[in-house]
């Protein structure tokens, strides 16, 4: 694909997710989660293997769905009301279908089973847009929509959770680890969403920087296995130094960045009285961490039984840019200090 057609296609993802942002209805919302939905199919085909061609329909399947339902939703709210506007959902019955559409197209469980198959058959980049990116439009507009009971997002956010964790269990595919670990975290943000938005806001920017490291990181070490991560010490030592603390951190663990929005988050369930929601996500966190551990294991403990024959790569000269992913990495590792001043700026 040239670069005049790839920016093309980029451009139009970024007009549609703006479009979404800036839209007070529901129709030009809609006509902004489309643009993103016809813009990023193009680029999961752009190398026609079968595999990615398979994906893309399963993609489009899953989206059409999606927007069916939630333009139905709307018509239906209309209809029973005579509004269009998206903070004005005030009918149970539509806001709960308009919820439930916006979660099939994040790949909240259980709605979730296109989200890994389609990743899994993705190169890196695109496979990054698609768990970064291209949740952002739906969130924003599951967080303007009134509900009167917060009980079907702690139900979405837990299930989420649960899945997420038990779903990276025995995977060998890299992506579609990534794509069980998106599913959880993006339960911890719907989790809290109707509780403290603000929260689920620093929530969000955290997995941004998490998700973003690790697929630059795995880029870099053109890692698609497991088993490729063993010698991923001959190709860039210094990313597979660093690739145990981005686990870490997206597994929640203390000092890193990703054990902020998860206290904090367990903290303003407690003080709702969400105890046993609470406990649940916590339990259900630790099977997440059981497969940041493994690649952890894998990348930092496990090496290969022969050595790369001939010069090892990293001796070579580079031919990646190493100063995004380094401030990415940076800020995934070492963020927990300014947490306050963070969610002071994002409350004020």
């Amino acid at each position: 694909m040239s670069p005049i057609t790839m920016s093309l296609f980029y451009s139009s993802l970024g007009l549609g997710t703006m479009m979404a942002f800036a839209s007070n209805h529901w129709l030009l919302a809609w006509m902004g989660i489309e643009i993103n939905t016809l813009a990023i199919i193009p680029l999961m085909i752009q190398n026609p293997h079968p595999r990615a061609v398979e994906a893309s329909t399963k993609y489009f399947f899953a989206q059409t769905i999606a927007s069916a339902l939630l333009l139905f939703a709307t018509l239906s709210n209309s209809i029973l009301t005579g509004e269009w506007n998206i903070p004005l959902v005030s009918h149970p019955a539509p806001s709960t279908l308009c919820i439930l559409a916006l979660a099939m197209k994040l790949g909240l469980a259980p709605l979730h089973t296109w989200l890994p198959e389609v990743i899994q058959a993705l190169d890196l980049r695109t496979a990054l847009v698609l768990s970064t990116w291209q949740k952002l439009a739906p969130l924003y507009l599951m967080y303007q929509i009134p509900l009167a009971s917060q009980n079907l997002f702690l139900g979405l956010g837990l299930l989420s959770i649960i899945v997420g964790g038990l779903g990276g269990f025995n995977q060998l595919q890299l992506r579609k680890v990534l794509a069980y670990s998106s599913i959880a975290h993006l339960g911890w943000i719907v989790l809290v969403l109707p509780i403290m938005p603000p929260l689920a806001l620093l929530a969000l920017y955290t997995y941004l920087l998490m998700s973003t490291a690790l697929f630059l990181s795995l880029m870099t070490l053109r890692a698609k296995h497991i088993s490729s991560l063993s010698i991923s010490w001959a190709k860039v030592p210094a990313f597979t130094a660093i690739l145990p603390f981005i686990l870490l951190s997206l597994g929640g663990l203390p000092p890193l960045t990703g054990f902020a929005p998860k206290w904090l988050i367990l903290l303003s369930m407690v003080k709702e009285a969400l105890i046993l929601a609470a406990v649940i996500a916590i339990l259900s966190s630790l099977l997440s961490l059981y497969y940041y551990l493994r690649l952890f294991y894998t990348s930092s403990l496990t090496t290969p039984p022969n050595n790369p024959p001939g010069t090892l790569p990293w001796r070579l000269r580079p031919r990646h840019n190493t100063l995004i992913p380094a401030l990415i990495i940076t800020a995934t590792i070492a963020l927990l200090p300014l947490t306050p001043a963070i969610l002071t700026y994002l409350t004020w």
